[in-house]
């Protein structure tokens, strides 16, 4: 019962319902004590009128007259001269007085309580005043023990009375809060524990019913959580099916590759002008597309190599990349410019920055010939006693919200139809395995600047290689 939502509530609602009856009860009891007080002064100005119709009634009336008052004596002073009165032999002294006429709330329920928690079996005195005018005084004496006998019993009456309106209240609301809290709460618990069973099955995701706002909300909100985690297991399911078939078509691409630069070695030989002048660079792309399938291989086993950081120049890297953007822009009405200091030289793993730049370059390429505008990339190099810095610039249409907000997530960020949107991702790893960062500076209609910074401390590149 204590451990439960709903006993612990109906529990609760009878503590509270019986707190509430303790403080009625208080001032009920002293109104009733006052309302019998008030009873037995008026029954005792009525006895005294037979005195006044007849100055010589017999002792047996006036015991009589006493007893159905419940009184010993009665004063009842019409003026300051004459006063009427019955009287009849008192028991015991007096041991109180109790005046009626203008009392306070604090004093008659003092004086209750008093009454109640007092054993005793006493005279007391109680001042009033006389009904309909009849004079300005009324006293009365009086046994205390009834009024005690009434008061309790009164008492009992209010509790009974409290303790079955408590177990009433408290059951309607144990069963409200049963059908409106309890249940929804249990059947939100059930769907918990049938989508944690299977939380790749979307049909295990809760359908949001309850009627109460707050209950609502939290389904809701399990809702959304339960579907965004039922999405993420399957997109990393469906990333390590991709992760093995990259695997595999790496393997096979790699041996492809392999075949074809032996056959390069030998275009080398050749006396063709032309043919001398693109064979190192057809040599150097078939390289780096076997060193790109040996990488693949190596993260397909969770084994990516370190950065070799070794002196780079820059200058180079950029040309190849510009040489060979150029020539996947073919005639497009596209130009390249490069503020690269030519001795600028680099502590970086040169194949690594190589992939970095042509990711962004080609990106830039991309998204200015889907506009079928003319266009400009600008890199642009600085350094100083801390870090070296790229900064690659387009005038393309700039960057969608959406890619903005998943720019470095993969298979999240891509902008170009049918791209994978893993390009800004691998070089933002690749960056960040040299100590360095990769971070969009600004985009808009006017273009997109991408910033590669690169740390100069030694200490810096080697926990970041790590």
């Amino acid at each position: 019962m204590t451990n439960s939502l709903s006993g612990r509530f109906l529990i609760l609602t009878v503590i509270f319902v019986m707190l509430a009856e303790i403080f009625i009860f208080v001032p009920s009891v002293a109104r009733f004590r006052e309302d019998y007080l008030l009873a037995r002064l008026e029954r005792a100005q009525i006895a005294s009128l037979a005195l006044e119709a007849d100055d010589m009634i017999s002792p047996a009336l006036e015991v009589e007259l006493l007893r159905n008052a419940e009184v010993y004596n009665v004063v009842l002073r019409r003026d300051e001269i004459r006063q009427l009165a019955l009287s009849s032999p008192i028991p015991s002294p007096i041991t109180a007085t109790y005046d009626l006429r203008n009392p306070s709330s604090m004093t008659l329920i003092s004086d209750a309580l008093r009454t109640l928690i007092d054993g005793e079996d006493r005279i007391i005195r109680v001042i009033g005043n006389p009904v309909r005018d009849g004079g300005l005084l009324i006293e009365v004496t009086m046994d205390e023990m009834p009024l005690r006998e009434a008061l309790l019993a009164y008492g009992r009456n209010i509790l009974f009375l409290s303790a079955f309106i408590s177990v009433i209240t408290a059951s309607l609301l144990f069963l409200s809060v049963q059908i409106l809290l309890v249940r929804p709460i249990k059947g939100v618990v059930e769907h918990m524990q049938a989508y944690a069973k299977a939380p790749e099955d979307a049909r295990q995701i809760i359908t949001p019913s309850a009627g109460v706002k707050e209950l609502r909300d939290a389904e809701e909100a399990l809702q959304m959580m339960q579907t965004q985690l039922t999405g993420a297991l399957k997109q990393k399911e469906r990333l390590a099916q991709l992760g093995g078939a990259v695997a595999k078509v790496s393997h096979d691409l790699r041996n492809i590759l392999t075949s074809a630069q032996l056959f390069t070695d030998r275009i080398e030989s050749s006396d063709d002008p032309l043919v001398k002048r693109m064979a190192p660079k057809l040599v150097n792309s078939i390289t780096r597309a076997v060193n790109l399938c040996e990488t693949t291989l190596a993260f397909g086993r969770v084994d990516e190599p370190a950065p070799a950081l070794t002196r780079v120049n820059l200058s180079q890297i950029v040309g190849d990349v510009i040489d060979s953007e150029r020539l996947a822009a073919a005639d497009y009405p596209l130009s390249f410019s490069e503020d690269i200091p030519a001795s600028m030289t680099l502590r970086a793993d040169g194949e690594q920055l190589f992939r970095v730049i042509f990711n962004l370059v080609r990106n830039a390429r991309q998204a200015i010939m889907a506009t079928g505008k003319p266009g400009e990339i600008g890199l642009q190099a600085t350094e100083d006693d801390q870090s070296w810095r790229l900064t690659i610039t387009d005038t393309g249409p700039g960057l969608p919200q959406k890619a903005q907000e998943h720019l470095f997530q993969p298979f999240q960020g891509g902008v170009r139809k049918g791209g994978s949107g893993l390009g800004l991702v691998i070089a933002a790893d690749l960056i960040r395995g040299h100590g360095g960062r990769l971070e969009l500076q600004r985009t808009n209609e006017d273009g997109t600047t991408f910033m590669i910074q690169l740390p100069k401390e030694d200490l810096a590149l080697a926990p970041a290689a790590e």
